[in-house]
C-alpha cells in the first residue's frame, strides 16, 4: 500500500486518480483550494483519509499546504495535479506574480522543495509543453503580450524542467512527468477528442508499478518526447534559480 498525495483533486483527473488508487487500497490524500472545496472533495472520493487545503496561487497558502502535508506523515507519493488552462485571461496574485505560472509551474517547485522527500513524484505536464518557451527574464508575461495558450505551454514546459531537474539532483526519488491527452475535463474543454477514461491511468501506474525509473516524460504509459529544452542541465537551472527567487526557497 501507498500513501499518496495528490494536488489539485477535488474535480477532473486528479480526482479520478484518487478513486482509482482507493479501489486498489491505497491511502490518499485530497488537496483543494478551500475547505467547500475539500469537503465536496471527500464526499466525492469515499475512501479518502484525509484532505489538505490551500489555495496554490499564494505563496503563503502554498507553504501551508506543505506544512499540513508533512504534518500528517511522511509520503510514498507526491502528484503534482493542480493546474489552470489554456483558456485563461492575464492575472496577478495576491503575490503580483501571473497565475498560470504561479499554479501550473512555480506552486509544484514550492512543494517540492517542503514536503518531506518521498519515493516517487509525478508531474502533470501536457503535449503542448512541445510549444513551449524558457523566457526568464519575463516569466510574469509583463513585457511579452499575453497568449494564453503560450502561458500554458511554457508552465507545462515548466514541468517538465522541475521533473527532469529534480531526477538529475535526487537520486534516490522516481521522479516523472506525464502527458495526460486532450480529455474533456472542466479545463480540457467538452470537445477534446482523448479518451477520459484513459487520462489518469498512466498516473496511476506511475504511483504504484514496481519500478518505473526515472526521469522519464510518459503519454498512456510509454515514454513520449520532450521539448530539447526539457534535458538542457543549463535551462534546468536556470528555471530553479528563478523560482528560488521568487520563493526565497532552495530545492
Amino acid at each position: 500500500m501507498t500513501r499518496t498525495l495528490i494536488t489539485g483533486s477535488a474535480d477532473g483527473l486528479g480526482r479520478m486518480l484518487a478513486r482509482e488508487l482507493v479501489a486498489q487500497g491505497h491511502e490518499v490524500v485530497l488537496h483543494a483550494r478551500s475547505e467547500r472545496r475539500a469537503r465536496e472533495a471527500l464526499a466525492a472520493v469515499p475512501g479518502a483519509a484525509t484532505a489538505v487545503v490551500g489555495d496554490l496561487s499564494s505563496l503563503d497558502e502554498t507553504r501551508d499546504v506543505a506544512r499540513q502535508a508533512n504534518e500528517s506523515g511522511r509520503f510514498d507519493v507526491v502528484v503534482h495535479n493542480a493546474a489552470v488552462g489554456y483558456q485563461e485571461p492575464r492575472r496577478e496574485t495576491v503575490d503580483g506574480l501571473e497565475h498560470v505560472f504561479a499554479i501550473n509551474a512555480l506552486a509544484p517547485y514550492l512543494l517540492t522543495a517542503l514536503i518531506d522527500r518521498p519515493d516517487r513524484l509525478i508531474y502533470l505536464s501536457s503535449g503542448m509543453h512541445l510549444g513551449g518557451d524558457l523566457v526568464l527574464d519575463d516569466l510574469q508575461w509583463v513585457r511579452r503580450r499575453w497568449r494564453g495558450a503560450q502561458a500554458y505551454s511554457d508552465s507545462k514546459l515548466h514541468d517538465v524542467l522541475l521533473t527532469f531537474a529534480v531526477a538529475r539532483l535526487w537520486p534516490e526519488v522516481q521522479s516523472n512527468a506525464v502527458d495526460p491527452g486532450w480529455v474533456p475535463t472542466k479545463m480540457g474543454g467538452r470537445g477534446a477528442p482523448g479518451d477520459l477514461s484513459q487520462g489518469h491511468l498512466t498516473q496511476a501506474w506511475l504511483a504504484t508499478a514496481t519500478d518505473t525509473g526515472s526521469g522519464g516524460y510518459y503519454y498512456h504509459e510509454q515514454p513520449h518526447r520532450t521539448h530539447p529544452l526539457a534535458s538542457d542541465r543549463e535551462a534546468q537551472e536556470g528555471f530553479l534559480e528563478a523560482c528560488a527567487s521568487l520563493t526565497g526557497v532552495r530545492l
